[in-house]
């Protein structure tokens, strides 16, 4: 089971309630505040590029990246009329490869917690070479707690056409969340089933602070009177 493919065509409608609009006025208020020039960004696992186009919307020059073909897919097909489009490049965290500097990194909605610890010198590594001096990277993770809270709990989406069923078990060997999803969507009279498994890894707070001070970023500190911080999500911001 692969991550991110039978879920892309789905998975704006089942996000539907993300308040994307707060996480822009959380990074604009986090640039006010640095002062300087802030127009091209990265996107860092944009998804479907629901943010990606909103910080278009709001003014930015945008450079999406992700690792899920079909997800990519889905950003770019939001393109339709809307002028200008985001450049959108296929890539994993770890090998990002920009062809330039941007003043700014962002990284939305778990995309973090994707990543497994032993890839996140690199991903800090990589994101450091491609934020110019004195410009800032900004990303939110889930909370220790809030992972492992989740263990053994079974959660269910229903729409007119789909069915979404996942099951997920913490390990704490690994640690990390594991939740396998079965998408069953409706084919005229039938209906297809088709399976995804994803793995959110835990990341210390602490831990994250010394990897990106290690990479080279200073100045960072964790948010957590934050969008969605009443629900297990924090935010950490630093600067290059």
């Amino acid at each position: 089971m692969s991550c991110y493919s039978f879920l892309a065509p789905w998975y704006d409608s089942l996000t539907g309630d993300v308040p994307y609009g707060e996480f822009v006025d959380f990074y604009e208020d986090q640039f006010r505040q640095q002062g300087g020039e802030f127009r091209l960004l990265l996107d860092l696992c944009c998804g479907t590029g629901t943010l990606t186009w909103e910080l278009q919307r709001r003014g930015y020059e945008m450079i999406a990246v992700d690792s899920s073909p079909d997800m990519l897919m889905e950003a770019q097909a939001k393109a339709s009329g809307s002028g200008i489009a985001p450049l959108f490049l296929c890539q994993e965290a770890a090998g990002l490869d920009l062809y330039g500097t941007v003043d700014a990194a962002v990284c939305s909605l778990d995309g973090m917690n994707y990543i497994p610890p032993e890839q996140l010198p690199e991903v800090f590594h990589r994101l450091y070479l491609f934020v110019r001096p004195g410009g800032m990277l900004i990303f939110d993770i889930r909370t220790p707690d809030f992972l492992r809270s989740l263990d053994g709990e079974v959660f269910v989406d229903e729409k007119e056409d789909l069915l979404c069923l996942w099951r997920a078990d913490f390990e704490e060997a690994l640690p990390a969340l594991i939740y396998g999803m079965d998408i069953f969507s409706r084919r005229g009279r039938l209906w297809e089933r088709e399976s995804e498994e994803h793995v959110e890894y835990l990341h210390e707070p602490s831990d994250l602070r010394e990897l990106l001070e290690a990479a080279g970023f200073r100045c960072v500190k964790v948010h957590r009177d934050c969008p969605q911080g009443d629900q297990g999500r924090l935010f950490i911001t630093a600067l290059r």
